[in-house]
């Protein structure tokens, strides 16, 4: 299943489900996280699956509700991807890939590219503080296997503000195997991002995910993660 999060992107929504029902052979779900804007209605006329927030939850949040509707529906892996169009659906098997071949529980498609001074910035702080082996923090271009989808739709999870960092500590602590693929990636064409489009979105942004990694690092791994074989983590 292929799980978009989207928030007011009419101006792209049917563009991205048709790209991804060409190249990918299973149900496209949009997670509306409470648009404004007519987003739902877009995305359902091309033949998506709509599922619609009463209120908003944020990327994460909206990601998780996705991934909590896959794990009920019985999918065994699920794709996200961002509605923008910024990611190319084009892309969505090598991202696929070593998930479904068992050598990693999840793959992110990563772009590091892209990256603004502000996102390199907060790259390069995380992977010092977090200990994060990942260059493109931030992508929500990913492929998640069922065990990963059963334990980020956990109750606890749902306290991420961020799918990135937050995520990938949470995998880490827990000996989950996460590669990175890389991937191209389109200009965005409408709106800016939601996390990086002002100094003071970044600040908090940095604010709030080092008092979480601080958190996860008196933590160490679980004792779970400890017995249990796994490859590349991150």
């Amino acid at each position: 299943m292929v799980v978009i999060p989207a928030f007011n992107e009419a101006a792209s929504i049917a563009n991205v489900v048709a790209e991804v029902r060409h190249h990918v052979n299973g149900p496209t779900l949009v997670v509306d996280d409470a648009s404004t804007d007519d987003t739902a209605v877009r995305a359902e006329a091309i033949g998506a699956t709509v599922l619609r927030l009463p209120f908003r939850l944020g990327a994460w949040g909206a990601t998780q509700a996705g991934l909590r509707y896959a794990l009920r529906q019985d999918w065994q892996v699920v794709v996200t991807l961002d509605a923008d169009g910024q990611h190319m659906p084009a892309d969505v098997g090598p991202v696929l890939s070593p998930v479904l071949s068992g050598t990693a529980d999840v793959a992110i498609g990563a772009y590091p590219e892209r990256a603004s001074a502000s996102r390199q910035l907060a790259r390069r702080f995380f992977q010092g503080i977090g200990g994060l082996a990942v260059e493109d923090l931030t992508s929500g271009f990913r492929a998640y296997n069922r065990r990963a989808i059963a334990k980020l739709a956990q109750p606890y999870a749902t306290l991420f503000d961020y799918q990135d960092v937050g995520v990938l500590l949470d995998l880490k602590r827990h000996g989950f195997r996460v590669v990175e693929v890389p991937v191209r990636m389109r200009d965005r064409r409408h709106g800016h991002s939601r996390i990086f489009h002002s100094w003071w979105a970044v600040t908090r942004y940095m604010l709030q995910t080092s008092v979480l990694c601080l958190a996860y690092a008196g933590r160490g791994t679980s004792r779970s993660a400890q017995s249990r074989p796994h490859g590349k983590s991150v």
